[in-house]
């Protein structure tokens, strides 16, 4: 009797820690969301015209100000991190910025001053866990581009 031999595309790959850890924030629904998807959408918009980006950031900065700091936990200094770098960047004071981070970056303001997105801001206790996760998930994307800025406003000051 003939054992017929299973093709690589009908086995099916057993993901690896280090594979299903990477798609993890991929799963979590604030970054599926459609409201996610207008972000980046409007983002992209948003980095091509100054006067919008102004106004993105001063929506974001005065959100920031106004919203409890404990979804956010230790991302909290990195959304700041992302304020000044959209200011400074804005300015033309720093353009050490890759177009990707920057764009990621945006995303995550235009997300944050959303206030009907997946969990809206308005639901106690939980309106501002979506907005935490996509911050998470930027800061862990960006992270380096958001280091470097955090280096260069130390040595630029």
């Amino acid at each position: 009797m003939k054992t017929k031999t299973k093709s690589r595309s009908e086995t099916k790959a057993r993901p690896t820690a280090r594979n299903s850890e990477q798609n993890v924030p991929y799963r979590k629904p604030a970054l599926r969301s459609d409201a996610f998807a207008r972000a980046l959408i409007d983002a992209k918009a948003c980095l091509n015209d100054s006067e919008t980006l102004l106004a993105l950031f001063n929506d974001a900065a005065k959100k920031a100000a106004s919203v409890p700091r404990e979804p956010f936990k230790e991302y909290w200094p990195y959304l700041q991190t992302m304020l000044r770098l959209v200011r400074s960047h804005h300015r033309g004071e720093y353009d050490e910025i890759p177009d990707n981070a920057l764009l990621w970056i945006v995303a995550a303001l235009n997300y944050l001053i959303d206030p009907f997105d997946l969990i809206p801001d308005a639901t106690p206790v939980l309106g501002f866990v979506d907005d935490a996760t996509v911050i998470e998930f930027v800061t862990d994307k960006t992270r380096q581009t958001l280091d470097d800025f955090m280096m260069w406003e130390t040595v630029a000051v």
